[in-house]
């Protein structure tokens, strides 16, 4: 049993807990109102799992040794209110489906790290939980986590589980960053040499761009459309949305390699273009011509048929690092500025941005793309993913665009977690568990109009140097836990944060998440399997910006 100030995220009310109220074992129950349905299947497989369990349904809604999911709309739809009650109930009920998920997920902590397993490991264990209310809500509506898998490929099943893991934190934003330079990871039917040509590269970049190693093992893979298929219903019962990434007009050398046209064809033989092997910025960008257009017009109908719009109303196009050197030495790129009465490159970007958009919101989606979006215009419906710092978002949500904050110096996970030799290829400025902890998604000065376009916060995890799932789970935990606070729950000021008190309550969370089987970097440092050492990072030194 879990005392409910151990909680992570924090809840927002917690009343008792009292004498004991409700045991789970071989007599509970599962009632499950119409509409809890999602939530009654989910707990079925993972405490009856942890448990060996059959949590058997019943009709009788007043039955003791019972959970029971209700729902009740006068409550927001994400939040709930949990209830062990003195004769053997557990009640939560839910302002929508959504809100009694996330109570789910509480009681799931309550039970103790054991109801993480996938098996019971005593015989006939039983969980007890003592008589206590607790309420809850999140702060935010976007609470996400984006995770590049074109740089280094996950496969569905570590996909999968990562959505599991972004439930057990109450995370609902999937950001699925789905292509770039260095793979295209997604099917499309109509364009087959994008994931045939694609999605493979000979060799990768070992360590920071800079770095003079190499693994010279080709690598790959990509998801079939069955795959995605999957991957969103997957999410959709855990009430997280995805918003898949489709990275244009920069980012799209693996595009190019594929299909030679896209480029920029009169400055650069894209034919001898291959899907490039190291990091950073590429100069191969798309080459801004209607054929373009039509092509990832055909991309985006497959996208939109894969990621319905009931669980996928944003898409994003990157938009995000788009040279413009091959554009300005591109005569056919210049005589479209001028056919198009466009000022200068930047427009010129703009344009391709507005084209989707328009494209995009006729078909009842909303475009999102990176804060570079903002140069040149950005169209009227667009939202921003304010990843540069915290100056886009301000200045997106002052001109009355949606935001999701995700400023690069304070919940990028790649970034290095500690200082000294033993961090894995140590990339940034230092960010630690407290760091992130004190993490405000909301800038200080906004105004209160403003305040109301940021929809929430994420936090971006890209793979240029991690190599496997456990480096990914490494970097990712247990800064995640920190994350998903602050996007959760009602905390006050930074410095007022009461981070001992958080860090006590990790002390259990760690328990959960070697439950979990989750690689992550333990308080005292790295274990030696987890360390890289002589493969180059780029650490940089001092307090990161606030810009």
């Amino acid at each position: 049993m879990t005392h409910p100030m151990d909680l992570i995220p924090a809840p927002a009310r917690v009343e008792g807990p009292y004498r004991c109220g409700f045991v789970l074992d071989e007599r509970t129950t599962l009632s499950a109102a119409a509409g809890t349905e999602s939530t009654a299947r989910w707990l079925r497989t993972t405490l009856g799992a942890a448990f060996a369990l059959p949590l058997q349904d019943t009709a009788d809604e007043d039955a003791t040794h019972s959970i029971r999911l209700r729902l009740d709309d006068t409550l927001a739809p994400e939040a709930y209110r949990l209830h062990v009650l003195i004769d053997q109930v557990v009640e939560i009920t839910g302002g929508g489906p959504a809100g009694v998920f996330w109570g789910a997920q509480t009681l799931r902590q309550l039970l103790g790290p054991e109801a993480f397993r996938e098996a019971p490991v005593k015989k006939g264990a039983v969980a007890a939980l003592t008589a206590q209310t607790i309420e809850d809500a999140p702060r935010f509506g976007w609470r996400g986590l984006m995770l590049d898998v074109s740089r280094h490929f996950l496969p569905k099943d570590d996909v999968l589980r990562y959505l599991d893991l972004l439930a057990a934190h109450k995370l609902n934003v999937f950001h699925f960053h789905l292509t770039d330079d260095q793979g295209w990871r997604i099917e499309i039917k109509r364009h087959p040499k994008l994931t045939e040509v694609g999605s493979w590269r000979a060799r990768s970049k070992w360590g920071h761009r800079a770095s003079p190693l190499w693994d010279e093992t080709p690598h790959g893979g990509f998801y079939t459309q069955d795959d995605i298929r999957e991957i969103v219903a997957y999410a959709a019962e855990r009430h997280i949305t995805v918003v898949p990434e489709i990275d244009l007009p920069g980012h799209s050398q693996a595009a190019i390699a594929a299909y030679p046209e896209l480029g920029n064809t009169d400055v650069v033989d894209t034919a001898a273009l291959t899907v490039w092997d190291t990091w950073g910025v590429n100069p191969n960008v798309l080459a801004p011509t209607e054929a373009v257009l039509r092509f990832y017009e055909g991309v985006f109908e497959e996208v939109l048929d894969l990621f319905p719009a009931a669980t996928s109303p944003f898409v994003h196009v990157g938009g995000d690092e788009c040279p413009k050197d091959q554009w300005k030495a591109s005569p056919a790129a210049q005589a479209r500025i001028e056919e198009l009465g466009l000022a200068d490159e930047d427009e010129l970007q703009s344009w391709f941005i507005r084209h989707f958009d328009r494209w995009l919101t006729a078909r009842g989606r909303r475009l999102i793309g990176w804060d570079e979006i903002l140069e040149g215009g950005l169209a009227e419906g667009a939202a921003v993913s304010s990843w540069r710092g915290y100056g886009g978002g301000i200045a997106a949500a002052e001109a009355g665009h949606d935001v999701v904050m995700c400023p690069e110096q304070q919940v990028y996970l790649d970034h290095r977690q500690a200082p000294g030799e033993d961090e894995p290829m140590p990339i940034g400025y230092v960010r630690t568990l407290e760091d992130v902890y004190r993490f405000e998604p909301v800038p200080p000065g906004l105004s209160p109009e403003a305040a109301a376009h940021i929809l929430g916060t994420q936090a971006n995890v890209w793979t240029e140097v991690m190599e496997s799932r456990s480096r990914v789970d490494y970097q990712v935990f247990p800064r995640l836990a920190a994350f998903a606070e602050v996007a959760w729950s009602m905390l006050p000021a930074p410095e007022a944060r009461d981070y001992p008190a958080f860090a006590r309550r990790m002390d259990t969370h760690y328990a959960r998440l070697d439950a979990l089987g989750v690689d992550y970097r333990p308080p005292a440092g790295p274990h030696p399997r987890q360390q890289r050492p002589g493969v180059l990072g780029r650490p940089r030194e001092g307090t990161p910006p606030i810009v």
